[in-house]
């Protein structure tokens, strides 16, 4: 049977709140946890929100008991980069105590179906593409380790207790959902796609473009972007597929196609109308220079096909969410 009602920890951020509309499009009922640290509240829409700490067991508790969820679905992150190798201890603490805190509570209370948030930052630097699963796991930042150390330890507790989970390893997140309803708020916002739009429409200057000599057609790093939504609906499919019984999954979300920073920006003004002012800047430490997912498996396990990860519909649903909460006319956008 289909898990009816999700806890979703995280659910007031980027990727979970798509998980949360998605999950109530499908007549299923999202719970969010959220501390609302980096998430936001008015991104909660198709359920309650209960305010609270991945790491605050007696919340977690009060949440499931009240609840019931049949499963969780996990978002509740730090994912920032640059931040984690300045602050290690902070994402230690949340990415990996947190979610151990997070696992001890279900199990106790009798939840035993998970769905993690992972990344394909596991990987570090691919020695052969496209990336599979099986590739040895060799992290290079701070925000990749502490996703593979949570993945080894759900796997220990897994054999120990029966836990059932499926880590889901995500590739370039980006749009919005496609009613324009929610989208992209980071703050400070470091990703690719909002930054280009921002330029384009000359909100706060040109953008930084890292490093335009790499060995690629047009010089700029290679991508596999998907598309929120898409991922939303991995995460039912990952959730239906443990409520029937089905062995731990740890597959790869991405659309298994490559697109270049340059393609990116072209999108970006096909879709605005306008040139994307940038700038050149040195090539970041640890940009790899391609990173693109072979799908194989996660079709194979759950049935997923990305449905809206082509570039132009990932980037023209985020111009129409931003150029909503931006307040642009759609006329003066033209």
């Amino acid at each position: 049977m289909s898990p009816r009602r999700i806890l979703i920890a995280g659910g007031a951020g980027y990727i979970g709140s798509h998980a949360a509309k998605a999950l109530s499009l499908a007549g299923r009922e999202p719970v969010v946890f959220d501390d609302l640290t980096s998430g936001h509240a008015h991104a909660v829409k198709w359920g309650p929100l209960v305010k609270g700490d991945i790491r605050d067991a007696d919340a977690l508790r009060a949440a499931i008991r009240e609840y019931r969820p049949d499963a969780v679905m996990h978002f509740a992150a730090r994912i920032e980069v640059g931040e984690g190798e300045k602050n290690p201890a902070h994402f230690y603490d949340n990415n990996v105590a947190g979610t151990l805190n997070l696992v001890r509570v279900m199990l106790e209370e009798g939840v035993n179906n998970l769905v993690f948030s992972s990344t394909c930052a596991i990987y570090g630097d691919p020695e052969t593409l496209p990336l599979t699963e099986d590739l040895p796991k060799r992290p290079v930042s701070v925000y990749g380790r502490t996703k593979a150390m949570t993945e080894q330890m759900l796997e220990d507790v897994s054999r120990a207790h029966g836990l059932r989970f499926a880590a889901l390893r995500y590739f370039n997140a980006a749009g919005a959902d496609p009613d324009g309803e929610i989208g992209e708020e980071h703050d400070p916002e470091t990703h690719l796609i909002p930054n280009a739009l921002k330029a384009a429409i000359g909100r706060g200057g040109p953008m930084n473009l890292f490093g335009n000599d790499y060995p690629t057609p047009d010089g700029t790093c290679i991508r596999d972007i998907i598309h929120v939504s898409d991922l939303a609906d991995a995460h039912i499919l990952a959730a239906d597929r443990l409520a029937a019984g089905g062995g731990n999954l740890q597959l790869n979300l991405g659309s298994g196609e490559r697109c270049t920073v340059l393609e990116v920006l072209k999108a970006v003004e096909r879709a605005t109308g306008r040139p994307v002012p940038h700038v050149i800047s040195p090539r970041r430490p640890g940009d790899a220079i391609a990173l693109y997912a072979d799908t194989t498996k996660v079709r194979a396990s759950i049935g997923w096909i990305p449905k809206r990860s082509d570039i132009d519909t990932v980037v023209s649903t985020a111009w129409n969410f931003h150029r909503r909460s931006w307040g642009i006319d759609s006329r003066a956008a033209e």
